[in-house]
């Protein structure tokens, strides 16, 4: 397994450990409830530096992400990163990723741990114009600073004003010491907060100096297991349970970085998606809340009343701010309507669900 800058802190802290996508990661420290709600209602950090960084530079470097990546990369302005997918050629997703517009011409990719051969192999195979491309993943660290108090706990380490730095946008600046450290007001929990970019050999100088000037605030490390729990109440998709190489975006629900009307953006298969919106979706994905008790699972079938199978559970947890059983699953569109009844088959038994409006917390 691989470590991160910061594996032997996670382990010092006592946190659970456990492999995940190749590294030797944190589960969780207090617990996975604890650190949820410590996210929601005060602040928390996650170190994430096993997710994958690649910069392209140079001339050509905005066609060719333009080219392997559904979301219309000219709409972006220097300072801002936009959420995006890389379609293959079989009408399904390579990755989900964030972009980021440094500055003109070059453009900070960051993809998923458990994907980053395959995307940067992906990537390579189409630059057929000869763009600069550095893989900084192994050089690059990454924590999540994320809740509403996110701000308060930050701003003495910066001259930056955070509470100016608009959501999906991002600045690279001074931070605890450190020069040219990316703040960016991005995450994956909904709570607010933002993504610290930097170079590895700072991880530590960093960490400290985050958990010192956010002591008055609650501030505590949270693992991989809350991370899950606090994106699924939003709604969130995770790359190899609620998509794949077999999902379409717009499946997924993700029409909305699925530009097929953005001028001059004739991005890989992009026939195939502006076929399949005029055929109509044969499924959706959809989020439930259970009615009847039960803990829904990854891949447990979804039926009908009458026992007939209509899709697919793809995530499912119980949430622990809303206090109920959760999930999002594939389902026929005929049953993907909020307030559909549908049934999760758990060991042979059917628990009634009913389909809701995603996100889970509003």
């Amino acid at each position: 397994m691989k470590s991160t800058a910061l594996t032997h802190i996670h382990e010092q802290l006592g946190a659970k450990m456990a492999e995940f996508a190749g590294y030797n990661m944190p589960i969780s420290y207090s617990g996975i409830n604890d650190e949820h709600q410590t996210v929601r209602n005060a602040v928390g950090v996650f170190d994430v530096s096993h997710m994958g960084e690649f910069i392209l530079k140079g001339e050509g470097a905005a066609d060719l992400v333009q080219r392997v990546t559904s979301n219309d990369v000219y709409a972006l302005s220097p300072g801002k990163a936009q959420y995006s997918c890389l379609p293959n050629n079989d009408g399904g997703i390579v990755d989900d990723l964030l972009v980021y517009h440094l500055e003109d011409g070059n453009y900070m990719l960051v993809v998923n741990a458990s994907n980053m051969e395959k995307d940067w192999n992906w990537i390579s195979q189409h630059n057929t114009g000869g763009v600069e491309m550095h893989n900084i993943s192994d050089q690059t660290s990454l924590l999540a600073v994320q809740g509403p108090k996110a701000v308060e706990a930050l701003q003495s380490l910066t001259d930056v004003n955070l509470s100016e730095i608009a959501y999906y946008t991002f600045t690279k600046h001074r931070f605890a010491g450190v020069d040219n450290v990316i703040i960016s007001a991005t995450g994956y929990t909904g709570a607010g907060g933002f993504e610290l970019y930097f170079p590895k050999e700072h991880s530590e100088v960093i960490w400290n100096a985050v958990f010192e000037a956010g002591a008055a605030f609650g501030i505590k490390p949270i693992g991989l297991g809350a991370r899950d729990t606090l994106r699924l109440e939003m709604g969130f998709c995770l790359y190899g349970n609620d998509i794949d190489d077999t999902t379409s975006p717009l499946e997924a629900g993700l029409g909305w970085i699925t530009k097929l009307k953005a001028a001059n953006n004739e991005f890989t298969n992009k026939a195939h998606f502006v076929q399949q919106r005029a055929d109509g979706l044969k499924k959706k994905l959809v989020g439930f809340e259970m009615v009847d008790r039960g803990i829904p699972r990854h891949d447990y079938p979804i039926v009908d009343e009458a026992g007939n199978v209509i899709g697919k559970v793809t995530s499912g947890t119980q949430s622990p701010t809303l206090g109920k059983a959760i999930g999002m699953g594939y389902v026929d569109t005929a049953f993907a309507e909020p307030g559909s009844t549908v049934y999760i088959d758990i060991r042979q038994k059917p628990v009634q669900a009913v389909v809701v409006k995603l996100p889970f917390l509003q």
